[in-house]
């Protein structure tokens, strides 16, 4: 039986697409069009979404990628479309659905960093639903990877993130999980025990330092890592910002130190280290080796403006680690 959809949406198949072929990663989230403030005070139009630069940055190092979401019938729509085309993003499960709108985002800059403001209220992808997901897309995948935002932006987003996880156990596909707790989309004592469930069924999960304190009140790396590791993650990464990251597992906490840039945007940072984390363990690195990776990609995703046009590609972040200019 076809599965059910919103009234006025639309599967985008795409010739040639991957349809149950194997992928490195599948993506579940809300891609959105984003307007990033330069120093001139002019706009420069770019996209961003948590999992979308996930995806985006896996595919620029190598991997295969999958997204999975809704999309509105506008221009913007059309210019993420596009882009996901451009980056070898296999977007067979992506629905149009004409009855709600593209999200959008702006970022502004300050002297404490970058500051978000969004128009995705009854956005397209908050209307997705478990029906929207294809069980044998996840099954063909090394890693599902989704993250509290994607759960954050509506209830059938959450239950659809649920079942996609469950979807990715019973098929014995790695869960890539991402904290990114956003106190405005939903608050702290509302998103621990969704963020919670999602966690204990990580294979990695991904956090940083602002998400545990916002969270639980935690700043030491080594007591979130064994939270989490409690809750029943395999491995977790804390990011730090300029120093570094850890990974904590059931063998100890590693710290992986950061390598010095002259960063002008952290729009999507922690996207970057998650995509090429997942590129390299695709590889079949292993997560304190793909965990040095990542933090090299995404110090050089910081030296442009905008979550996806600075990810950098392979050859970059090799030169780099490699002390070469």
């Amino acid at each position: 039986m076809p599965a059910r959809r919103h009234p006025g949406s639309r599967r985008i198949a795409e010739p040639g697409s991957r349809g149950v072929s194997p992928v490195d990663v599948v993506s579940l989230g809300e891609p959105l069009y984003e307007l990033n403030r330069q120093p001139d005070g002019n706009w420069l139009t770019g996209f961003g979404g948590d999992t979308l630069n996930v995806a985006i940055a896996a595919a620029r190092l190598g991997a295969t990628a999958a997204y999975v979401t809704r999309l509105g019938d506008d221009i913007f729509a059309e210019e993420l479309r596009a882009l996901m085309q451009r980056e070898s993003i296999d977007i067979s499960a992506v629905a149009q659905d004409r009855g709600a709108p593209t999200g959008l985002y702006f970022v502004t800059h300050g002297p404490s960093g970058h500051v978000f403001t969004y128009r995705r209220s009854g956005s397209a992808a908050s209307r997705m639903t478990p029906a929207d997901l294809d069980p044998m897309l996840i099954a063909s995948a090394r890693f599902l990877h989704a993250s509290g935002i994607s759960q954050a932006i509506s209830a059938s987003a959450a239950e659809t993130v649920a079942a996609a996880i469950a979807m990715a156990r019973r098929a014995g596909v790695r869960v890539s999980y991402d904290t990114n707790f956003r106190p405005r989309l939903w608050e702290a004592a509302k998103a621990r025990p969704v963020i919670e469930t999602a966690a204990a069924h990580a294979c990695i999960l991904k956090t940083s330092v602002e998400d545990a304190e916002a969270l639980y009140g935690m700043t030491d790396p080594a007591a979130i890592g064994r939270h989490f590791l409690g809750l029943g993650a395999s491995a977790v990464i804390i990011t730090r910002g300029k120093d570094g990251a850890a990974l904590v597992t059931r063998g100890g906490v590693e710290h992986v130190p950061v390598r010095k840039v002259a960063a002008v945007d952290a729009t999507g940072a922690g996207d970057a280290f998650t995509g090429a984390l997942l590129a390299q363990l695709a590889r079949g690195h292993t997560v304190s080796a793909a965990a040095r990776f990542a933090n090299a990609a995404a110090g050089l995703s910081t030296l442009a403006y905008g979550a996806i046009a600075p990810l950098p590609r392979r050859p970059a972040v090799e030169a780099f680690l490699a002390g070469a200019d």
